[in-house]
């Protein structure tokens, strides 16, 4: 089985817990590092937690979720390992993967069905990195 951390704040909450059955019918083993409910909470203490996760495994992926995304995507972006990508829809979940090898994907839960969140997890997870020309402007990250 394939492994993914996840996280996300109280904004996020709702939307990480379908992800997670998502997830694991897809054949993941979930790591959860919270929040586990819709009480209040500050988005970095998870971000980096999943951050961190996927600096010591880079083949690990994660998800990342807050209200708009944008807090809890800064977050995870401060560690060395990681290219986090705020994606609102599956078309720059796929340039996201395709042209950056993005390996934490930010969703925006308050601008986001469930339905769109899915079909966004399921192309960031099932696009591969293209390699080439886009290798070299990662290295220059």
């Amino acid at each position: 089985m394939k492994e993914i951390a996840i996280g996300c704040d109280h904004a996020g909450y709702p939307l990480k817990e379908k992800l997670g059955t998502l997830l694991k019918e897809m054949n993941y083993t979930v790591k959860d590092f919270g929040c586990y409910s819709d009480q209040s909470v500050d988005y970095p203490d998870f971000g980096h937690q999943v951050a961190k996760a996927v600096e010591e495994n880079t083949e690990k992926k994660g998800i990342v979720i807050c209200g708009s995304g944008n807090g809890i995507n800064m977050s995870v972006n401060k560690h060395l390992k990681v290219r986090g990508a705020l994606c609102w829809n599956k078309e720059i979940a796929e340039l996201a993967r395709l042209h950056n090898n993005a390996n934490i994907l930010a969703l925006p839960a308050r601008y986001l069905s469930y339905e769109e969140a899915e079909q966004i997890v399921k192309t960031f997870l099932n696009t591969s990195f293209e390699g080439g020309r886009h290798q070299r402007r990662i290295d220059k990250i």
